[in-house]
């Protein structure tokens, strides 16, 4: 179970503690006393790892081989059937001004009208040799696959990363047709979104009710379709994959996890925790050999700059942890794919906690889950790529490495 953008730093207003430090986590806490803690760099330490990147790496796979960009894996998990040769990306639908300024690029964090404006955006014709696909996600996000010959992944990002600036131009990364082709369909497309949307009605129904328009589409982590040897056949183990975003559910379907859909599942601190939680406990009692669970709330308060609302979230998450300790003979790992401190609004490099719970392991003395806590445990320090060999040996179905 990763608790996206659960780590954090001391802030002041909770007296020099985290959020996991000041919130009630009993369970968290009564599962640390089980189990055997510690803290882990998701990639290495000191690298600021993205949600995906991180997913990669804690699966076992090489982030520095498997990844390609946000793209394909966001394309994936919202059902598209990315083909090679496709270039995909993630996208957000965010607001601009008449002059072309991003005022918020989450477009008040839309939850409902997105697929009537994805209707709007597959009527784009920019190029007649370019098929644009586009789909909406979750929330305020979207993925876009250019399917065409003669297109490159090389290609910059739009997001301007903060509001007050316009979209980024999108620039080719290096001197190929291929790529000053795609950087130029990106731009006609990024400008012809806002002259379809601006008046959508959507977004005029949006207006009239005081919330940001989702009037410009602004893409990001261009990437190739890359090969992924199938989680099954890495470790011959049964896997599913509950998971909130796109994203995530992508990396579970390009690895070849089944992918089990919660409804009400936002992806933000207002997602269906009793939902997920019954979603968890109905996969956990089917014929699954692993699971992967992502629950995101965390990171969405930690982005906002939301104190608050990410420790009461940590404490809702807390219940589906007591949730599923009740279930017997299992290895239950608990802990966060990276750190997104609520003074930064980012991800940063700060290692996250860890625990282990289940048969025969080595019990050390540490008797809360938080970040410094964990500092104590028996795990000590490793990193993502480690946590599959821990698990495959822990389950006596690692081989032997030498006579």
């Amino acid at each position: 179970m990763i608790i996206d953008g659960m780590g954090d730093r001391p802030l002041k207003e909770l007296g020099y503690k985290t959020p996991l430090e000041a919130a009630k986590t009993p369970n968290m806490d009564k599962m640390a006393k089980m189990g055997i803690n510690g803290i882990m760099d998701p990639i290495k330490p000191g690298i600021r790892a993205g949600s995906d990147t991180s997913h990669i790496s804690i699966l076992g796979y090489d982030p520095y081989q498997v990844y390609t960009g946000r793209g394909p894996f966001e394309a994936a998990g919202v059902g598209v059937d990315v083909m090679p040769g496709d270039i995909a990306f993630r996208c957000n639908f965010s607001t601009a001004d008449a002059n072309g300024t991003i005022t918020d690029r989450r477009a008040g964090r839309i939850r409902n009208g997105t697929e009537e404006i994805a209707k709007t955006i597959n009527s784009m014709d920019i190029d007649e040799n370019v098929e644009i696909i586009f789909k909406e996600s979750t929330g305020h996000r979207a993925v876009l696959v250019l399917r065409g010959n003669g297109l490159s992944d090389n290609v910059s990002d739009a997001d301007p990363k903060h509001e007050g600036k316009p979209p980024k131009e999108v620039l080719p990364l290096d001197n190929t047709e291929e790529a000053k082709k795609t950087a130029d369909v990106l731009n006609r497309f990024i400008e012809e979104s806002y002259n379809m949307l601006k008046d959508h009605p959507v977004n005029l129904k949006r207006i009239e009710k005081g919330k940001n328009p989702a009037n410009i589409i602004i893409p990001r982590g261009a990437g190739a379709v890359p090969h992924v040897q199938p989680f099954g056949e890495k470790y011959g183990l049964k896997a599913a994959c509950i998971a909130e975003t796109g994203l995530i559910k992508g990396i579970g379907k390009i690895a070849g996890m089944d992918l089990v859909d919660i409804d009400g599942a936002t992806g933000g601190v207002d997602t269906n925790i009793e939902n997920i939680k019954k979603g968890i406990m109905e996969t956990a009692s089917k014929d699954y050999e692993f699971m992967l669970i992502n629950i995101d709330g965390a990171d969405e308060a930690g982005h906002d700059g939301e104190m608050d609302d990410k420790v009461k979230f940590i404490e809702k998450v807390d219940d589906v942890v007591g949730e599923m300790m009740q279930i017997d003979d299992l290895y239950f790992i608990l802990t966060a794919d990276h750190s997104t401190p609520i003074s930064v609004m980012d991800h940063t490099g700060d290692p996250v906690p860890i625990v282990i719970k289940g048969p025969e392991v080595r019990v050390d003395d540490v008797e809360e889950f938080n970040e410094r806590a964990a500092t104590k445990g028996g795990l000590c320090r490793i990193r993502g790529r480690n946590l599959m060999d821990i698990l495959m040996d822990l389950m006596n179905k690692s081989t032997k490495f030498g006579a």
